[in-house]
């Protein structure tokens, strides 16, 4: 079938679309989580710097000595050069030369005032001025302010190594929150690009299958008529009178009109239009007897015969709508002309019972298994024999009605 390959690259487009928008969503939501993620480690950042320098201001200022706040160690410059330090302080510290300049600074501030008999207030505000630094000494980070606190030269020091690991630990969440949040962005993206392509992908295959209902529903009327036109192309070569072609050309008249309406169906079902146009009574048999004698010409040239029969004395009139019906019973002719060889027979048969109309079409061709005759009404789906039937089927079961298959191998 030259149609096949067309679902399989309509699916693998589709595919293609759903990868790449599961991406896309998936890529946007990891960013903003790596944005609120940068957000949350640059406050912390700020935090513990603010954090960290007000302790340190706190402690040179009004922390004694001995009983220092925690992570903070103290080391006391005195006015005779030695340095006390607190409790278990690290031996490493203090920073020598920041406490030697700031005691300088301090004693060049005061002699300073003293030569200029100043007072109190600038001498005490040029050597309480506070110098703070972050050193590394024996592998540690510390933060240093080293600060005037009366007539001595403090020193405080954090160990910054508490606020590095708490940033490590953050980093880590982070990282698994970032790891989690994809794995989520990735499913929330498939479940959006599902919804997202759905629609397009039953528009695809609704497109397709209009097309498909298209080409066949249209392939038997269009060869009727061709077969027509060409016998009466022949005719009239042949010296024919033109008079005596009349009925032809009011068949090629008839099949148009047909045609006009199988397209008008056509087109009212890719609106998907809910109302349906009004049922009203259609003679079966007339029916019956206007596509034998529509087909005749195709049925002769292929050296088959066709026969309407109607049993009964009633007529075999139904409710339902004349081209969908005419339909019905065209897909049915051309099956039995499909499967009939030469010089075959095939019987289009009526019959009436109370409440319902039967009508039967009947050939002695290749016949078929009686496994088969439900697949023989799907549309090319686990084996399914075509589309004509499964077309039969729809408007039959629009109409209220029901349609079987029977037959034997080799026996019609």
């Amino acid at each position: 079938m030259s149609g096949g390959p067309r679902p399989d690259a309509e699916r693998r487009l589709l595919t293609r679309a759903r990868r790449r928008l599961t991406v896309q969503v998936a890529g946007a939501i990891s960013v903003l989580l790596a944005l609120v993620a940068m957000l949350v480690y640059c406050a912390m950042l700020h935090e513990q710097s603010a954090s960290a320098r007000r302790e340190l201001a706190a402690a040179a200022e009004r922390a004694p000595i001995a009983h220092p706040p925690p992570c903070v160690w103290l080391y006391e410059l005195r006015p005779d050069g030695t340095v006390r330090a607190s409790p278990g302080a690290p031996p490493a510290l203090p920073v020598r030369a920041a406490l030697a300049a700031a005691a300088e600074a301090a004693a060049a501030t005061e002699a300073a005032a003293a030569t200029e008999a100043g007072v109190g207030a600038d001498a005490d505000a040029g050597a309480g001025a506070p110098r703070l630094a972050e050193v590394e000494v024996a592998g540690h980070a510390y933060l240093v302010r080293t600060q005037q606190r009366g007539d001595t030269t403090i020193q405080a020091a954090m160990d910054l190594r508490y606020q590095a690991a708490e940033r490590s630990r953050l980093l880590r969440t982070l990282a698994w929150a970032e790891v989690v949040g994809l794995l989520a962005a990735l499913l929330v993206g498939q479940v959006v690009s599902r919804r997202a392509i759905g629609p397009l992908g039953e528009a695809l295959a609704r497109q397709r299958r209009f097309a498909t209902d298209v080409s066949h529903e249209l392939r038997t009327p269009l060869t009727r008529l061709h077969t027509r036109a060409q016998l009466l192309a022949r005719r009239l070569r042949g010296g024919t009178d033109p008079i005596l072609l009349i009925d032809e050309v009011d068949q090629l008249v008839t099949g148009t009109k047909q045609l006009g309406e199988v397209v008008e169906d056509l087109l009212r079902s890719a609106q998907y239009e809910q109302l349906r146009r009004p049922f009203g009574p259609v003679d079966l048999a007339a029916l019956a007897a206007e596509l034998a004698v529509a087909e005749g010409v195709r049925a002769a040239a292929r050296g088959v015969t066709i026969e309407v029969r109607c049993e009964g004395p009633v007529d075999h009139v139904v409710s339902g709508v004349e081209s969908a019906l005419r339909r019905v019973i065209s897909a049915l002719l051309d099956n039995a002309l499909g499967h009939t060889g030469v010089g075959g027979h095939i019987w289009v048969t009526l019959s009436s019972a109370p409440g319902s109309v039967r009508l039967t079409v009947r050939d002695d061709g290749t016949g078929l298994d009686p496994g088969d005759t439900e697949r023989l009404f799907a549309r090319f789906v686990g084996g399914g024999f075509g589309l004509g039937l499964a077309l039969v089927r729809e408007v039959v079961d629009g109409h209220g009605g029901t349609i079987t298959a029977d037959g034997r191998p080799g026996d019609g």
